[in-house]
């Protein structure tokens, strides 16, 4: 088993003992939709005691429909991401989906974000390695935990020492993902924090026809799932109202319920850390 990499994102520690938070919307809707929603999520946070790392898409690329909402350019989206960052006073993060974009992301951001679809993108792993900032590799569907490994020799040889995992699932038939839980100590066994991306865990990809569909309401159920088994993070996205946001509603939990959840994951965390 590869030695276990303690470090920091700002001022939050991740692979020791505290449980990391990653929280936001899926999408920059709009700036004062985002700006509102990271200064609630703050309060929230405040209030439970726990730091978390901001995030929020300034693109949706991979849509079901050309016809669904995108959201902004990547640098009026990362610029915008800074600037909240500076208001909650904590790290922020955006995912990315070409070397161009690791270039312009890399000074707003503190943790660049590797989509699941190209965790593979080799230019691109290497370009987010390369600009020194902590990177994040979704775990493809279509691959298994300890082909990770191959992900992580390629961000090491670009120099990357800070670099996390997340688990969201695995392809299960057509239209449908499943959890396997097997994936945490398996990939965090390679030397890095392994994070739980419960929401898109359970999406159900093009599963309404011209979107995607998911199961929101199970979201916390392998949230808490994730923690027993030793995650050293939970992404988790939130919107006040998720039956009208413009990307991924069916997966998103509603802003009310994220106080009690990080409750139970925190007595989780106590319980088995």
């Amino acid at each position: 088993m590869a030695q276990r990499a303690v470090f920091k994102i700002g001022n939050l520690p991740i692979g020791g003992r505290e449980l990391l938070f990653i929280l936001g919307p899926c999408v920059i809707e709009s700036p004062a939709f985002t700006r509102r929603m990271a200064k609630k999520i703050k309060l929230i946070c405040d209030s439970e005691g726990v730091g978390f790392v901001f995030k929020a898409s300034y693109d949706k690329a991979n849509r079901t429909s050309l016809k669904s909402f995108r959201g902004t350019s990547v640098r009026d989206g990362c610029e915008l991401l800074a600037e909240i960052g500076s208001a909650i006073g904590g790290p922020v993060t955006t995912d990315i989906h070409s070397p161009e974009e690791a270039a312009i992301a890399a000074p707003f951001v503190d943790i660049l974000q590797i989509p699941a679809f190209l965790c593979r993108q080799t230019d691109l792993i290497v370009a987010a390695a390369q600009t020194g900032r902590v990177v994040n590799v979704k775990k493809g569907q279509f691959l298994a935990p300890w082909d990770m490994r191959n992900v992580a020799a390629k961000l090491e040889s670009a120099g990357c020492k800070k670099f996390l995992f997340t688990e969201r699932g695995t392809t299960f038939g057509y239209n449908n993902l499943v959890a396997d839980m097997r994936s945490i100590p398996w990939m965090r066994s390679l030397g890095c924090p392994v994070v739980f991306d419960a929401t898109h865990s359970v999406q159900r990809p093009g599963g309404d026809g011209a979107s995607t569909g998911g199961d929101g309401a199970l979201a916390p159920v392998l949230a808490r799932c994730a923690v027993a088994a030793g995650c050293d993070g939970i992404f988790l996205e939130t919107h006040e109202n998720p039956a009208k946001a413009l990307s991924d509603g069916p997966n998103q939990i509603p802003l009310r319920d994220l106080p009690a959840l990080i409750r139970q994951l925190k007595a989780i965390r106590d319980a088995v850390a």
